[in-house]
């Protein structure tokens, strides 16, 4: 699972991305800063198995931390979109062939208004938020545009080869991950099932590309630097157009976890409040700091960046959380760790399937799973539910 961080250049991406995975990256306030992608360790938080059984886990390659379960998750920032990106413009290549990678998106946007198109720093207030995603969006779709109309010459042998609309279009897309289920709800939506791709409108092509994108690309918004007051002029207007947008400061967040990591503050990314240490003797300037991002999460809920990361990971990419144990009474691994490890899965994901995710030799050898709060035996089409904690039987095991 990779979650890509787009959005045009300058908006603060590097920023989340470190305020996301704690690590350090070139941030600069000037276009192209990014122009290898960065890629590292984000994570999913839920509340974990551990606290439902009353037991203290110790957890193999997630973190359990009072109770909250934070699971691995890879996130890349690439580098900034300018206009005319799809014909290869700035980094747009480069940007394109990153982001196609992704499961889902997450749209930086510089909410507060301090930037132009090409992401050169303007008086804030004076950009237009709303008109950076249009533009980012319409960069996309003009890409899977000149994918699919590349070599029109084959598209034509292609038309005449026997092969469906549909067939066609999974080769030409192949390198995107789009299923030909995809293909085929975006072809029934717009009417072009029996129509020769041949014979298809420039309007065609673009609705077709504009809802693919949708559907294979799913996109959370972080309006980023929600924490300056022009940002306010924006967020509404946006909330009313777009589906699942967030308010987010990823500067503060950066703040809030260096002063837990140095000691000052108990606070876990995504928690509501923080709360300042006694023990701690704060200067004045870390006083008001902290004074700032107290006020901004009591106005938001959160800094918005965890948030944004779970939002992506259970809202778009529809994910549940199953705990995998090999002795059900103790909730271990053969190594004696308890609760060890936490999957993300498909929602609809069988028993069989977490076998398989486990170990490709566990699911070859699959026999039953169980289910270690009823006792019950599995069978492998068995469809899992969010925090089920099972138990696999196989051929391999029982060696």
């Amino acid at each position: 699972m990779l979650i890509g961080l787009i959005g045009k250049a300058n908006v603060g991406k590097s920023t989340f991305f470190s305020a996301s995975t704690d690590n350090v990256v070139n941030i600069a306030n000037y276009p192209f800063t990014t122009v290898k992608p960065n890629l590292g360790i984000c994570h999913a938080r839920v509340k974990c198995v551990c606290t439902e059984f009353g037991i203290k886990d110790n957890p193999v390659h997630s973190i359990c931390i009072d109770g909250v379960r934070f699971i691995p998750i890879e996130i890349v920032d690439v580098a900034g979109l300018v206009p005319g990106a799809h014909e290869g413009k700035g980094l747009g290549n480069k940007f394109l062939d990153d982001a196609r990678q992704a499961d889902a998106l997450i749209h930086i946007i510089d909410l507060s208004g301090s930037t132009d198109l090409e992401g050169r720093p303007i008086a804030t207030g004076t950009g237009d938020p709303v008109e950076d995603i249009k533009f980012v969006e319409e960069e996309f779709d003009l890409w899977l545009v000149s994918i699919i109309k590349r070599d029109w010459d084959k598209i034509r042998e292609l038309d005449s080869s026997g092969l469906n609309t549909t067939q066609i279009l999974k080769k030409r897309l192949s390198g995107l991950g789009v299923t030909e289920s995809a293909i085929d709800k975006v072809l029934n939506s717009l009417n072009l099932h029996n129509k020769k791709i041949k014979d298809w409108t420039e309007q065609d092509t673009l609705d077709f590309c504009h809802n693919t994108r949708r559907i294979v690309k799913p996109v959370v918004i972080a309006a980023n630097k929600a924490d300056i007051s022009s940002s306010n002029n924006f967020l509404q207007q946006i909330v009313e157009k777009y589906p699942h947008v967030i308010p987010c400061t990823s500067e503060l967040e950066i703040l809030l976890r260096k002063a837990a990591k140095n000691g000052f503050v108990h606070y876990l990314p995504g928690d509501n409040s923080f709360e300042i240490k006694e023990s701690m003797q704060l200067s004045e300037k870390q006083k008001d700091a902290l004074h700032i991002v107290s006020e901004f999460i009591k106005k938001h809920g959160t800094t918005g960046v965890q948030e944004i990361i779970n939002i992506a990971c259970f809202n778009l990419l529809k994910k549940i959380v199953v705990y995998p144990v090999e002795d059900e009474s103790k909730l271990t691994d053969k190594k004696g760790n308890i609760l060890p490890e936490a999957y993300l899965l498909n929602e609809g994901s069988t028993a069989k399937d977490l076998a398989i995710a486990v170990h490709q030799e566990l699911g070859k050898g699959f026999l039953f799973a169980i289910d270690v709060r009823t006792k019950r035996r599995l069978g492998a089409d068995h469809k899992l539910k969010n925090n089920d904690v099972i138990k696999i039987v196989s051929a391999t095991s029982r060696k």
